[in-house]
Order: structure tokens, then sequence, then C-alpha cells
């Protein structure tokens, strides 16, 4: 393969997981104030499921291959790079696509030092969801000490970021989960209480927990099918964050008054299509607050966790088993090196 090439996840049209092939391409060339990075693992996310599927298309200008997290090592510095990093540094970035190729290009202020300790598999699984995390418990949900916040999905990505961050934070984390499994994990992660949504009716066993206050909290990537248990479940003057729609988008029913009634806020999120100063602002928080707190020994220590390594070649599998919502933890992908 000539030396301006790179191989990289590709599909020509939006299908299912069979689409997917490993494709020769051109390999990107950082621009003004970019890194190159030489990938060596990627991180497989929600997102890249709709995308393949057509219904989540990259932010303007963002790279139309896969992937919003990868870590590796700094291959290039494009002009303007203010010093930050040298050829040869590990680290992990936040992406609004490209990850899942062998050579991405990354702002050098979204690009965040490996925690020590953690290998480049566990830190691929950072940057994305754990800072999805970190936004909506703290920029937007203004967590505090003491209060119960419901995490639904608790045994995805996100759900075990937001649960080792809300015990970090002095809240009490609560799960909603499809199997006896993934509500195991989620309590040996700290969660107080764990809920199947399958077998059981999460809002009144949240209504039980809280004996009848509710939730200040909630953590909602379902959307439509949820909605009315939510807003049950919803304390006064509680906040509900919708990140994502995994349970439809269209709500039936007397919404407005019953968030009026208890006085709610909902507010929806979105990370991919944040500008670039929003994103470096965050990960700069995110940096000098939690980053360090994967290093550290003892109970506030954070943990990505891995649920299966993929090579590259196999993408087509890793797809169909995130899609059948068997992980528990993170997927991830090794690139050809």
């Amino acid at each position: 393969m000539a030396s301006d090439r790179m191989l990289a996840v590709y599909f020509d049209n939006p299908g299912g997981p069979e689409n997917l092939y490993i494709k020769e391409v051109p390999k990107p060339i950082p621009g003004e104030g970019e890194v190159l990075l030489k990938v060596a693992v990627s991180a497989l996310n929600r997102a890249d499921l709709l995308q393949r599927q057509g219904q989540y298309h990259p932010p303007p200008g963002a790279s139309s291959i896969l992937g919003l997290e990868a870590s590796g090592h700094v291959s290039e510095l494009g002009p303007g790079c203010q010093g930050h990093w040298k050829i040869g540094d590990s680290a992990m970035a936040l992406l609004p696509g490209g990850g899942q190729a062998q050579y991405v290009t990354v702002p050098e202020e979204l690009l965040m030092s490996i925690p020590e300790g953690l290998t480049l598999h566990q830190a691929a699984a950072i940057p994305e969801v754990w800072l999805t995390s970190f936004q909506l418990l703290h920029l937007l949900g203004n967590v505090q000490a003491g209060e119960t916040v419901l995490i639904h999905a608790g045994a995805s990505s996100v759900g075990i970021a937001a649960i080792q961050l809300t015990r970090m934070a002095g809240a009490i984390p609560l799960v909603t989960a499809g199997s006896q499994n993934k509500l195991q994990m989620a309590e040996k992660l700290g969660a107080a209480a764990g809920f199947n949504y399958k077998e059981q009716d999460f809002c009144e066993a949240t209504l039980k927990f809280t004996k009848g206050a509710g939730v200040n909290l909630i953590l909602d990537c379902i959307g439509g099918s949820y909605w009315e248990k939510n807003v049950n479940c919803l304390a006064l003057d509680g906040r509900w964050i919708l990140y994502g729609l995994l349970g439809g988008e269209d709500v039936n029913g007397p919404l407005f008054s019953k968030l009026f009634y208890k006085r709610g806020s909902l507010i929806t999120s979105r990370l991919r299509n944040r500008d670039k100063k929003y994103k470096q602002m965050l990960v700069k928080a995110f940096t000098e607050q939690i980053l360090p707190h994967f290093s550290k020994e003892g109970p506030q220590r954070l943990l990505p966790v891995l649920d299966r390594v993929y090579p590259m070649a196999e993408i087509q599998a890793a797809h169909k088993y995130m899609e059948a919502n068997r992980n528990v933890g993170k997927i991830v992908l090794e690139l050809p090196q």
C-alpha cells in the first residue's frame, strides 16, 4: 500500500452489517492546528450503526468514515500546532467521524493524554462515551451531591460511565437494563438499584426506592416509548435529559401538562454536532476534573469496561453483536499496524 493511502471501514450504500467492508482510501492530511493520529484502536458506538443504516449523517465537514473515538500515536503535526504534542506521543481522541481507519486528523485540543496504567484498548473506550456522560451530568444536568439519578441503558457504555461519575459526584445512581447480567454489572460498578424493564415497571420501582419523591435527574437515550414513565417518576423541579431516540420519536399524550405540573425541565443534547469551541471546552474540563481519576487507586477510581475486541477485518461481526444488544460495556476494534 502506498504511503499516502490507508485502510478504512467503508460502506457504499446504507443498509445492514453485510454492507461494510475494508477499503483503501487516501490518508488524510492534517490542516491548521491539527494532528495526524495513527490509530491503534477505535471503538463502536450506536451512532455508527445509525450512520450505516442511513439515519445519522456526519456533521458538515466531518469524515464520512465511521468512528467517533480512537486511541493511538501522534504521527504528524500540521501547520500552526502549539507544541502540546510530539510525534510518537500516545493519545486518545474525540472525533466527529473517521476513527475506524488507520489514520485520522484531530484538532490538537481534542486529543487527550492516556491515563497512566491504561492500555490503548481501554483508552479508545473513553472519549465519546465518558465525555457524553460528563456533559449530561455536569454541564446540562447540574448534578448535586445527595440527588438521585435514573440512568436508562445502565449497562451501555454511556450508562457505565454515568454510574461511576454519578457516584463520584456524591449522587445516587439507579439504572434500567434488560437482563440480570447487565443489572449485576451496573450494581458492581456502583448502582444503588437496578430495574429490569422487561420484567417490572421501572417507574413504580423508582418511586418505591425514592419513597414517592421521584428522581432529580434522568439520563434518557430511549425517548418516545418511555416518556410517560419518565415524567411520572421525575421529582419536583427534576431534570430530564434526552440524548437518544432508541425507543422512537413520537409522543402521544399530555407530556406538557405532566411536565408543567412537576415544574420539570426537558433538556435535549447531541455531542457529535457541537462546534469545535464547545468540544474544546468540554475536553479541557474533562481533562482537568475527571481524567486523573482513571489512574488513582481507591474507591473513586474510574474504569472503562470492555466487552469484546474485534480485528478491523471482522467489522461486520462487531456490528451484528452490538445490534443484537448483547454487549455489556465497550466493543473496540484493533486497526492493522
